[in-house]
């Protein structure tokens, strides 16, 4: 069949240029225009495809990875889809350590692609023999001709993004982006946007979000590691026990802090309002916009862009369940259950 732009050769060729959505409703009382940068529109579903793809197409070419060889890497699901996809379709086994903080969904997915998964407690140290980045290296260290890709430390996870997120963004706002505002887990997403985005012009605001429980807000703002700002949160993606390199602390402007329950209700309200089902770091970025607004940071000319980085699909088994949502006390008389809004007939 003679190709066409309709026509493509493989899921790879659907990475980037996601769509940029204006938010009607969950803003609607705000000051300035909010847009959503919907990551889940990548064929895996969120903005880990960048990065994996990038990551691995550079070792191939440096002559790092060779057919037959074995992709390792530390996630808390995302990235470890996206590896597992692209490995698929290149001809890689796929080895990956997974945070026990990550989702049934998650976890189930990645079997499906193929991968082989350890499941790492997640509120353990980052230098214990047990936490997920020991136990990749470890890995690596075992398996022959294997390539540990440390997205936590891989210059390759900014360069991803400043080179497909950050002048997409700028090309869909006609340059106009006032505001950047991104969940910060590795940091790669926001730091490589913000690079781009701010050598187009060094006035856009980069906002950076952080879970209360990790030390990546102190950290921006002292530089300096804070042990006890670490205790268990629930957002998965989000905020570190430790500083990962692939965050360029110089390209973010401030971070804010937000909590395990509003990001998860906040999540909820954009899937009600919007017709968007987004995954737990999407509320979370939301809320920020919600906590900043209410604050008086935005102004009417303002043009908001907020990184929305997966699908709600992947949380199931977590955000999206009554279940989960009443065993973590999120549920009370304002924020009431999804099943109340079910009747059985019989």
């Amino acid at each position: 069949m003679k190709h066409n732009n309709q026509v493509f050769d493989n899921v790879l060729d659907l990475v980037g240029n996601t769509p940029l959505i204006r938010l009607n409703k969950i803003a609607s009382k705000f000051k300035g225009n909010f847009f959503a940068k919907v990551e889940s529109f990548n064929p895996g579903h969120s903005s880990k495809d960048r990065i994996a793809l990038h990551i691995i197409e550079e070792a191939e070419r440096k002559g790092i990875l060779n057919p037959g060889d074995t992709i390792i890497e530390t996630t808390s699901g995302n990235t470890g889809f996206s590896i597992a996809m692209v490995s698929i379709i290149k001809g890689y086994d796929c080895v990956l350590a997974v945070s026990s903080k990550s989702s049934a969904d998650k976890i189930d997915m990645l079997k499906t692609m193929g991968a082989k998964v350890y499941v790492c407690p997640a509120h353990v140290s980052a230098d214990d023999s047990r936490s997920y980045y020991q136990v990749a290296k470890r890995l690596h260290e075992e398996i022959n001709g294997s390539v540990y890709i440390n997205q936590y430390f891989n210059e390759l996870n900014i360069d991803a993004h400043y080179q497909s997120t950050g002048p997409e963004i700028w090309n869909q706002t006609e340059g106009e982006i006032t505001h950047l505002v991104a969940c910060s887990g590795t940091g790669g997403t926001i730091s490589g946007t913000a690079k781009y985005l701010k050598e187009q012009n060094p006035n856009i605001k980069v906002i950076g979000v952080d879970a209360f429980g990790s030390v990546i807000k102190k950290y921006h703002e002292t530089r300096e590691f804070d042990e006890k700002e670490i205790y268990p949160y629930r957002i998965e993606g989000l905020g570190k026990n430790l500083i990962p390199t692939a965050t360029d602390f110089d390209t973010i402007d401030e971070f804010v802090k937000v909590t395990d329950e509003e990001s998860a209700h906040t999540a909820r309200l954009i899937a009600k309002t919007e017709g968007l089902f987004v995954g737990y770091t999407s509320g979370a970025a939301m809320q920020a916009v919600n906590q900043l607004a209410e604050q008086g940071e935005f102004k009417e000319t303002d043009n908001v862009v907020i990184i929305f980085p997966d699908h709600g699909s992947r949380y199931m088994s977590k955000i999206y369940s009554d279940k989960w949502m009443n065993e973590q006390g999120f549920f009370d008389s304002i924020n009431k259950a999804a099943s109340e809004t079910i009747q059985y007939i019989k």
